[in-house]
């Protein structure tokens, strides 16, 4: 059985009412405290994206502080993060602009982490050498056991006016990459700032909330975006029979 943590949007560097990036940071790190103090083990923590708010290197550096866990953590890029800065800091590697894929072979199950994000873009596209990777990884290495495959932006409506235009397109390509590989579990994203479940070519598509604010539903009346909502989580538990569970968590906060 695998436990996996999935956080998405920790945005550090955004400044709400003039505070300087302090509220962003506070989040993030009651979110990363949390879970260090858990009495059990998890076997990752997943970060699916916008894990700065502007992109720079000491906003990477705010994150790479952050995030720093007892447990190993896996992120991919999102829209507001920047692949140079984000490469040289966070992974120690040349600040190139390709696309930042990763495959991490944990316990039991491999999880690909994909960049979905389009540079100077809201908006997000898996482009054809990450579908060509994906397809390449999912077909090779330990094939006999499951995989999950994460990124930012999700690639479908959630009905979410204020995500929906900028969600992932090309998602047809997507699809078929996936209809060839039946060990893929589950496909894991963030970008929506809220906790959601559905699905995607036939497999469960699990929306992590977001840490630093929440998109709320046109039902829900005032703000697209509420601050006033507490930071939030997912854990993910895939048993034996490759069957993934989601439990959400909200954490009480000072804001």
């Amino acid at each position: 059985m695998l436990t996996i943590a999935h956080l998405s949007d920790t945005h550090l560097g955004q400044v709400h009412h003039g505070d300087g990036g302090r509220r962003a940071r506070r989040r993030t790190e009651q979110v990363m405290a949390y879970l260090d103090a858990l009495p059990g083990p998890l076997d990752a923590v997943l970060v699916t994206g916008d894990l700065a708010d502007h992109g720079r290197p000491e906003e990477y550096r705010e994150v790479a502080e952050a995030l720093k866990s007892r447990h190993p953590v896996l992120i991919c890029p999102g829209n507001h993060d920047s692949r140079a800065p984000y490469r040289e800091v966070l992974l120690g590697e040349a600040p190139e602009e390709g696309p930042v894929n990763r495959l991490h072979r944990l316990p039991g199950a491999d999880v690909l982490m994909l960049d979905s994000s389009i540079p100077g873009q809201h908006d997000g596209l898996l482009d054809e050498p990450t579908l060509d990777w994906l397809d390449a990884q999912l077909a090779e290495g330990r094939t006999e056991l499951p995989a999950l495959v994460a990124f930012h932006h999700p690639p479908v409506e959630l009905h979410l006016p204020y995500v929906d235009p900028i969600r992932q397109f090309g998602e047809d390509r997507l699809a078929r990459v996936l209809h060839r590989h039946p060990r893929v579990a589950a496909l894991l994203c963030g970008h929506s700032h809220t906790g959601a479940a559905t699905t995607f070519a036939g497999l469960p598509l699990l929306v992590a909330p977001g840490v630093v604010s929440t998109v709320t539903l046109p039902c829900e009346g005032g703000s697209d975006i509420a601050f006033d909502h507490p930071p939030m989580l997912a854990f993910h538990v895939l048993d034996g029979d490759r069957r993934l569970t989601t439990h959400y968590r909200a954490l009480p906060t000072g804001d």
